[in-house]
């Protein structure tokens, strides 16, 4: 017993000897555990803070390096070319132009076979690279040839 008491009060002057100074850490207090105490002391870790904090300027970078990340990969992704290497045979077409009154239905109707109107209005779409239905008086359009 009296070897832990000298080695506790060795190792309190060691860092109390030190302690008057700003070249180190506080003082330290030890204590010698018998063994039977051993078994109670619980060992105390500083908890970790599992939770990541940003600031607006943090949460502003993020944003904005995952939306060049996403229009990079856009960019990547849709820059590819949709033609393919086969040569494709030219449909062989004629030019209407558009009269007042006239429709795109109404030609269609006139050039495919019965039942195939609405197939028709969307070759001469195709092929005019038209968006919308719609004409106009004194437009030309290109319609396939038909027999």
């Amino acid at each position: 017993m009296s070897t832990m008491t000298l080695s506790s009060m060795t190792l309190s002057s060691t860092f109390a000897d030190h302690a008057g100074t700003d070249h180190g850490p506080a003082p330290v207090r030890l204590r010698v555990v018998r063994p039977d105490e051993a078994a109670q002391v619980r060992q105390v870790r500083p908890a970790r803070s599992s939770r990541v904090r940003l600031t607006r300027r943090g949460r502003l970078t993020v944003f904005l390096a995952s939306l060049a990340a996403v229009l990079s990969l856009g960019i990547a992704l849709g820059a590819g070319s949709v033609a393919t290497e086969q040569p494709g045979t030219p449909t062989p077409t004629r030019t209407v132009v558009v009269a007042p009154g006239d429709t795109l239905w109404g030609i269609a109707g006139e050039l495919a076979a019965d039942g195939e109107v609405r197939s028709m209005v969307e070759r001469i779409e195709r092929l005019n690279a038209l968006d919308t239905a719609l004409v106009q008086s004194g437009q030309r359009l290109r319609v396939p040839l038909t027999e």
